[in-house]
């Protein structure tokens, strides 16, 4: 029984001695050791900048295997880093390409009608889409890193190109200079890939949110499918503009004289078969072969239809004429000077990043499926590549397709070796096949794309984020508007702009907390997340939650200012004793500028003048190494700084004490 007492009356004591008030008395004999907070030797000038340089650069030491390496050795790692093909190639096996073969034959099925679809969608003509999932997709399959991807056109990177360059040059009355302009922003948009990838500058694609992109997608997804209105309905005079008023405004103008119901049965009635499939593929995923082939059996039954009713002399639109044979050379269009050129490095510049975003998020999406590692840089690298080779072979901008792609993944593909299969039955195609393609109708295609561009509307991301964050829901909905309302390069705008904002926002304007002690504990929380923490009289404990910059430095001093008069008049009014303690929590404080010290001598000062005393608790190594340089430790007093929360409570009184 008198043990029982003794170990409640001990605990008691251990809570009373964990949670002292500063008014409280303390002896030193019963208080545990303080550890003070450790100031760690300042390192070389050169040696921070390098490991800074390495962490930005160079994350992961990619230069580690080649240590210790013979020069054949070196050699061959330089030649697996720039050509992967060589590093799986080696392993390659009868029954990994049976995989790859499926899958390929797959993808092409896929790509072929999409293709012809996207190149009209970028106002080229509908071999350039193919030549577009001919050459890229061999280069990548040399030089990407992804196993799953699917090189080819587009969706959004032809409807932003198209309408960036008809803005420019008339693609129907000068069609030639079009598409040297095309071919010219391909280029620059190879050059912009790959100049990312090969200065590993890739954390830069990182600065367009998540948020925007489903809103920029979305809004995208929806202004290609009122562009597909024209062949859906077999409209002959139609705008040139994107937004929605504009296309409407189009389509119920050519109501009475425009529309063509042959077109619109043929249309709408192969777009409830795409998308019945689409639905069946997505039910059961064993099935995910049905709506692959489900653009290649339309395309197939609506030619067929139209060349034995003869519809195209009735008003049926149809594609009449795909040049046969490869790729022809067509580096010597390229503008590299006069008045096109600054206008399609812009429209590459752009295109170029789109799709590089496009294409980097399908990669770590996969890569993550199947545990391996994607170098986000390499993919740059020779995501640029396949764009500047691509321009000098009669191509145009190319990246990964999400729909091909999650097709490759589903069919089994097991490496890069589903692109070169893929590539091999487009020249297939190209050479043999063209004018099979004669009678397609545009409906056909309108009604592919519009299939294809429904999966780009992710309803379930923006429910997400309106539960989420607010503020990504803004940023969502502002760039999806902006693509519908105006026009995809004002889309695009916005969700840059937005997405800055926001940074700009949580770094100018960071989170701050008031903290109180959890009862029966010495852990401090904030008080909003914990209303069972009780604040500790007399003292005003603060966590900051972010690094302290210029940029944040004056609202952070003034906040901090505002927590106390706040706190100073609440305690007035019930009487209670006022603060006589600031205790700032530094512990999610990583760095401090020369503005974030002046603030805080600023801050020391102002509390000076209250009668306040300021305390430190837990500061990190950077943070400690530049508080002891500034002469900051010396002014605010070493003893004032301490390794936690607790401690700052426990023991400040006492070293207080005369």
């Amino acid at each position: 029984m008198n043990r029982d007492v003794t170990d409640e009356a001990g605990s008691k004591e251990m809570d009373t001695s964990m949670c002292l008030s500063p008014s409280q008395d303390h002896n030193p004999e019963n208080l545990p050791y303080v550890h003070k907070v450790g100031v760690p030797r300042r390192q070389n000038l050169l040696k921070q900048f390098t490991a800074s340089v390495k962490e930005t650069f160079f994350v992961g030491n990619p230069f580690r295997p080649f240590k210790g390496q013979s020069r054949l050795g070196k050699f061959v790692l330089a030649l697996q880093a720039v050509f992967p093909i060589v590093s799986w190639g080696k392993d390659y096996n009868l029954a990994r390409f049976k995989g790859d073969l499926i899958a390929g034959l797959t993808i092409a099925s896929l790509c072929i009608p999409q293709d012809i679809g996207y190149a009209k969608l970028a106002n080229l003509p509908p071999q350039n889409g193919l030549y577009t999932s001919f050459v890229p997709p061999l280069i990548y399959a040399f030089m990407g890193s992804s196993r799953d991807i699917a090189i080819g056109p587009v969706a959004v990177v032809s409807l932003l190109l198209g309408s960036l360059l008809q803005n420019v040059i008339d693609p129907v009355k000068d069609a030639l200079e079009y598409r040297r302009l095309a071919f010219t922003a391909t280029f620059f948009a190879g050059i912009t890939q790959f100049t990312l990838g090969f200065f590993r500058l890739g954390f830069l694609i990182d600065f367009l949110s998540h948020a925007a992109i489903v809103g920029f997608m979305g809004g995208a997804a929806i202004t290609i499918a009122l562009q597909q209105l024209k062949g859906l309905l077999g409209i002959s005079n139609f705008t040139r503009k994107t937004d929605i008023v504009s296309v409407m405004r189009s389509v119920w103008g050519s109501l009475h004289h425009g529309w063509n119901w042959q077109t619109m049965a043929i249309g709408i009635s192969f777009l409830a078969f795409l998308l019945l499939a689409k639905y069946i593929g997505k039910k059961n995923k064993k099935l995910f072969w049905v709506p692959a082939i489900a653009p290649m059996v339309c395309v197939i039954l609506s030619t067929f239809l139209v060349y034995i009713t003869h519809a195209d002399k009735h008003g049926v639109q149809i594609v009449r004429h795909i040049k046969k044979g490869i790729n022809p050379p067509s580096f010597k269009e390229i503008y590299f000077t006069g008045k096109y050129f600054g206008k399609g490095f812009r429209i590459g510049v752009l295109s170029g990043m789109i799709g590089l975003t496009e294409a980097i998020a399908i990669g770590r999406t996969f890569a993550a499926v199947k545990d391996y590692n994607l170098d986000g840089n390499k993919e740059m690298v020779a995501l640029g590549t396949m764009n500047v080779v691509g321009s000098m072979t009669s191509c145009y901008v190319a990246t990964g397709s999400f729909s091909r792609s999650a097709v490759n993944f589903m069919a089994g593909c097991n490496t890069a070796m589903s692109n070169i299969v893929m590539s091999c039955v487009v020249f297939l195609t190209l050479e043999f096949m063209t004018s099979l393609f004669k009678y397609t109708p545009n409906a056909i295609l309108a009604s592919i794309i519009i299939s294809a561009v429904v999966g780009l509307i992710d309803v379930e991301a923006v429910s997400l984020l309106w539960k989420i964050d607010k503020f990504d829901f803004v940023a969502c909905m502002g760039a999806f508007f902006g693509v519908v309302f105006v026009s995809v390069e004002i889309g695009l705008l916005i969700a840059v702009s937005i997405s800055f904002a926001k940074i700009l926002l949580q770094v100018t304007r960071p989170r701050t907390a008031l903290l109180g002690n959890l009862p029966g504990t010495a852990v401090y929380r904030n008080i909003l997340q914990y209303p069972e923490a009780k604040k500790v009289p007399g003292i005003l404990i603060v966590r900051v939650d972010t690094a302290i910059y210029f940029s944040n430095s004056n609202y952070i001093k003034e906040r901090i200012l505002r927590w106390l008069t706040d706190e100073e008049e609440q305690l007035k009014k019930k009487g209670l004793p006022t603060i006589q303690y600031l205790v700032v929590e530094m512990s999610p404080v990583t760095d401090i500028d020369t503005s974030g010290i002046h603030a805080f001598e600023e801050l020391y000062r102002s509390l000076q003048k209250r009668d306040v005393q300021l305390l430190l608790a837990n500061p990190g190594p950077v943070v400690i190494n530049k508080l002891h340089a500034s002469k900051i430790a010396t002014l605010i007093g070493e003893s004032k700084i301490f390794l936690s929360v607790a401690d700052a409570v426990r023991y400040v009184p006492k070293t207080e004490e005369p």
